[in-house]
């Protein structure tokens, strides 16, 4: 086994397993990109790091200058990400995050020394993003790195998670990723185009109005700016429509193959699973998804072991992404 100076050394270079007994169609190959291996645990490590390094680049944070802070919204996953990477750095963090979020992501951030900012919960992510916006205005020497806008988001799919995928995956046909900052879909999507212009990029998102955790609906009114940036309409070859239940039911679904994930993944799989089921029989494909994060972070949701009706109503009060 290689020895790794540094934890932050690990990031990236994620396994990809096979779950094609998930796939409705025998003549369609699903496999998973495992994010939770990630070392804070997600797929938002690549961006958290990619985020710091641009802003330690462009000069707007001095790597070992005391007194720095850096301000960022989330509803989990961002956070403890950019929390461990701060933490090595030596750079203090202020996280904006909805009051609703699950005790699992809270008390992640104050492991790694975050200080926590508290918003609405009932104003949701984008309440957060609001509040951290106002308190970057407010005070002009924090950091605001702005994953939804920061171009070193899609950058870090585009030179690390594409470039995995396709080494690993040569044959792939569809990739398919959760719609949230729009990172990952806009990267990886422009790097897979660009190698394999036949290659259809698929986004899963939830109905609008209703909430699956990490994902977000553009007909709810905030389009992320990478997402325009990167003219994610014309890049995208399909949104698909996941729902609550559904991305609950496939989290559990994917315990049959020894996956424990995140609930964002299982929406990622629901939309897998639908993007096979288009297929013609008398053709094949190979489809590649993202497992975002691993199940440890939504123990709290009983997800796995409470009715799955109480799961789904539990879900839309509490942020656990």
């Amino acid at each position: 086994m290689p020895r790794y100076e540094s934890v932050l050394d690990l990031i990236g270079n994620t396994p990809v397993v096979d779950v094609s007994t998930l796939s409705p169609k025998s003549n369609v190959t699903i496999l998973a990109k495992l994010e939770g291996h990630n070392p804070a645990g997600s797929v938002k490590d690549r961006v958290a790091l990619s985020l710091i390094e641009a802003a330690e680049t462009d000069g707007r944070l001095i790597p070992g200058r005391a007194n720095q802070t850096l301000i960022e919204p989330s509803s989990g996953n961002t956070g403890i990400a950019l929390a461990m990477v701060c933490r090595l750095r030596g750079y203090h963090l202020k996280v904006v995050l909805p009051t609703n979020v699950s005790p699992e992501r809270r008390q992640l951030l104050l492991a790694f020394g975050a200080e926590i900012v508290d918003s609405p919960g009932s104003e949701g992510s984008n309440g957060a993003v609001r509040l951290a916006q106002s308190l970057s205005e407010a005070n002009p020497s924090w950091v605001f790195l702005y994953q939804y806008a920061n171009p070193a988001n899609p950058l870090i799919h585009y030179t690390t998670t594409g470039p995995e995928i396709l080494a690993d995956v040569p044959e792939i046909t569809h990739f398919v990723a959760g719609l949230g900052t729009s990172g990952t879909l806009m990267g990886v999507g422009r790097y897979l185009k660009e190698h394999r212009p036949a290659v259809q990029i698929w986004a899963v998102e939830p109905p609008s109005g209703e909430m699956v955790d990490g994902l977000r609906s553009l007909d709810d009114g905030y389009v992320p700016p990478i997402f325009t940036d990167n003219d994610g309409e014309r890049l995208l070859d399909r949104k698909v429509i996941v729902r609550p239940r559904e991305s609950i039911e496939w989290t559990r679904r994917l315990t049959d193959v020894g996956l424990f994930v995140g609930l964002s993944s299982g929406a990622a799989m629901a939309g897998a699973v639908k993007c096979a089921a288009t297929i013609d029989d008398s053709d094949s494909a190979t489809i590649v998804t993202i497992i975002a994060d691993d199940g440890w972070k939504y123990l709290s949701t009983g997800a796995w072991s409470d009715d799955l009706d109480d799961v789904v109503e539990r879900a839309q009060a509490t942020i656990y992404f």
